[in-house]
């Protein structure tokens, strides 16, 4: 006699790094390692003239600015480290590494930061294999960076998210996508137009009303909420319970407009961390 078995659903959970992972923009880091100045209104300069891909800015300064012609390998590690990163990654990867109960999620990070950074900021918590980023081309005798492979920008990171699914073997409304800016419209309207989910971590007012769902908050955990009510159809009290078992706490979730969300560790004493997520 033939059991039939129900193979669990499987999602792709894509993330930006950039302010979404981190709290700061990698190119300010890096530019405070190299001594660059106006990094800011350099990339204000550079969006406002469309000459690049919003997000791929930090790319065209490594290749045209002065101040940043001189970068190598090393720079670009060292901006990593330095970068301040959201808490709970780890305890995010892990669960999703995990699955949940008949779910199972890959997931991978996909920004147009330069890859030795991400790599960097993210050593230990998240696999080399499971990050997208620019990728450089190095001058074997000096060791700058002389040429751009690859820069998953605006639609490139639509290219990204098209080849994970076809990798993957996930259904183009199983993808789940997690970013900040600007930089993110094109793949979550992508995304969108193909019934997955979207979820914003910022106020930016342009991707708010594109995206899905939003949370504010300093904890990468945090996005967990809308994947669990929105994409899975959980309640709250499951939801409370999930984070529970995870040794964190919510706090302050008020079903409104705007769900309050507070964060924090249960069994480690650590304090609170307030979120906001938008339905």
């Amino acid at each position: 006699m033939s059991t039939h078995t129900t193979l669990p659903t499987h999602y792709l959970v894509a993330s930006d790094f950039d302010q979404t992972l981190s709290f700061n923009d990698s190119g300010l880091v890096l530019s405070e390692i190299l001594g660059a100045t106006r990094f800011r209104e350099k990339v204000e300069g550079l969006s406002r003239t469309n000459i690049v891909q919003q997000g791929g800015e930090l790319a065209y300064l490594i290749r045209h600015d002065p101040e940043f012609r001189g970068v190598r390998r090393e720079h670009l590690q060292e901006a990593g480290r330095r970068v301040r990163l959201r808490s709970n990654i780890r305890a995010l990867v892990e669960l999703l590494d995990r699955g949940i109960e008949g779910h199972r999620f890959s997931f991978f990070v996909i920004s147009a930061a330069p890859r030795e950074v991400i790599e960097s900021a993210l050593e230990g918590l998240v696999s080399p294999d499971r990050i997208f980023g620019t990728e450089l081309d190095y001058d074997p005798s000096s060791g700058e960076a002389r040429s751009i492979a690859r820069v998953p920008a605006g639609y490139g990171k639509v290219a990204v998210i098209e080849e994970l699914e076809t990798r993957l073997g996930t259904a183009p409304n199983r993808t789940i996508y997690v970013g900040d800016g600007s930089s993110d419209v094109h793949v979550m309207l992508h995304v969108n137009n193909r019934e997955g989910h979207t979820i914003a971590v910022s106020e930016n007012q342009q991707l708010a009303r594109i995206a899905k769902s939003t949370v504010l908050s300093e904890d990468a955990f945090s996005v967990m909420v809308p994947i669990l009510e929105q994409v899975l159809g959980w309640r709250s009290g499951e939801i409370h319970a999930l984070f529970e078992s995870n040794g964190l706490r919510l706090h302050e979730w008020e079903k409104a407009r705007t769900d309050r969300v507070t964060v924090s560790h249960g069994h480690e004493g650590g304090g609170p961390v307030s979120a906001r997520a938008v339905a």
